[in-house]
């Protein structure tokens, strides 16, 4: 296939520089498509925020092209959008450069007449689930822009299985839309690791530990890891969890008070590593050699962390919700979210992990070039 003939696909990079579940999506989308068969490659031309570029440089794809791109703000783009009667997040990019596909359009204000094909993403609809975790602003937003995307767009990609039951649950979204489930893979540029000693002694952690990878959000759960500690504590047990991500202000978030209280009032803090945002070799590196991830989320749109441990061959203890049981199948250990008793037996239990190269999930290549071709299929 001559370059010419490929496939145009643009994808929109901007997403805020703190939401890493969206860039992680972004940067595995396009990184997956090395595993096709060069005439199944198509051409991106990924359009991104200033700030992202960092990320942008990460990437090596033989047909990509990088574009600098200032896109509208939130407000001004909807109402230039109306006042135009045209899509102001899109149309300057279509008028500028010829492609077949955009995705991911998370905004579209009016619609658009015309042969490219415009395909949405939506992460997860956790705003319907648990509103009392966000403001005002951030629910009316929400909602506007999803009922916006169902009226306007024909094409919707979700992360799984679930976040579609819940579109056609509160929206109905099937009668509206073709809903596309995609379900990603994470993608490791390198599994040359150093040795779990060197990870060990770098971040002074003991041999054996259990590792918790997410943003602190409230939804996200860790208090309840906290409270399985303090059980096992009163049992003799004192299992190690390190915990990674970036620790928001106390008065900010007054959940992250709440965990820190728990930490000091039950003296857990030889047993709880507060790691803070590392560098994602890092983070990778400390999940090779965890005895296994713990997922306690309440919700999730398709886990990150979860397929980030998929692809290291890294056992997880998940929470037993929807999403979690469909990215896992039988190779998770589950527990209920609520009740840190269950958790507390799964840690307990868990048999010790002492081969790191042992296979548990489905091989990297066969799942990673499944993923590709589900990706691209989209956009035929």
């Amino acid at each position: 296939m001559g370059a010419t003939e490929r496939k145009t696909i643009g994808i929109i990079y901007n997403f805020r520089s703190t939401w890493m579940g969206g860039l992680i999506y972004i940067l595995n989308a396009i990184k997956i498509l090395n595993w096709l068969d060069d005439e199944e490659k198509p051409r991106i031309i990924l359009f991104y925020r200033k700030d992202l570029k960092r990320f942008v440089d990460e990437i090596e794809y033989p047909y990509l092209e990088a574009v600098e791109w200032e896109f509208p703000s939130f407000y001004k783009g909807y109402i230039n959008s109306w006042l135009t009667l045209k899509n102001q997040f899109v149309e300057p990019i279509i008028r500028k450069y010829s492609v077949d596909a955009i995705f991911p359009l998370r905004d579209y204000p009016v619609r658009s007449r015309g042969k490219v094909k415009l395909v949405s993403w939506y992460a997860d609809l956790q705003h319907k689930h648990y509103p009392h975790f966000f403001n005002k602003k951030y629910l009316w937003e929400s909602e506007l822009r999803t009922r916006l995307i169902l009226w306007n767009n024909k094409d919707l990609v979700v992360s799984s299985e679930a976040v579609r039951d819940d579109f056609n649950r509160f929206y109905r979204a099937s009668k509206a839309s073709n809903l596309h489930v995609f379900h990603f893979a994470s993608v490791i540029d390198s599994f040359s690791f150093p040795g779990r000693d060197i990870v060990t002694d770098k971040f002074k952690l003991p041999a054996a530990y259990f590792l918790v990878s997410n943003q602190f959000h409230k939804h996200k759960n860790h208090k309840i890891v906290l409270e399985a500690l303090i059980r096992l504590k009163s049992q003799g047990c004192k299992p190690v969890v390190v915990m990674t991500g970036k620790i928001p202000d106390d008065t900010s978030m007054p959940h992250i008070a709440e965990l820190k209280s728990l930490i000091a009032d039950h003296e857990l803090q030889g047993q709880v590593f507060l790691l803070g945002l590392l560098a994602r070799e890092e983070q990778l590196c400390l999940m090779k050699y965890a005895q296994a991830v713990i997922q306690p989320s309440l919700f999730e749109g398709w886990s990150t962390v979860i397929e980030d441990a998929i692809s290291l061959q890294t056992p997880v203890i998940a929470s037993d919700i929807d999403v979690n049981v469909e990215q896992l199948g039988s190779w998770g250990v589950y527990f209920d979210p609520h009740s840190p008793n269950q958790l507390a037996s799964a840690i307990k239990e868990f048999p010790e992990r002492t081969d790191f190269d042992k296979m548990i999930f489905e091989r990297y290549d066969e799942r990673v070039r499944k993923a590709a071709r589900s990706f691209i299929s989209i956009f035929s």
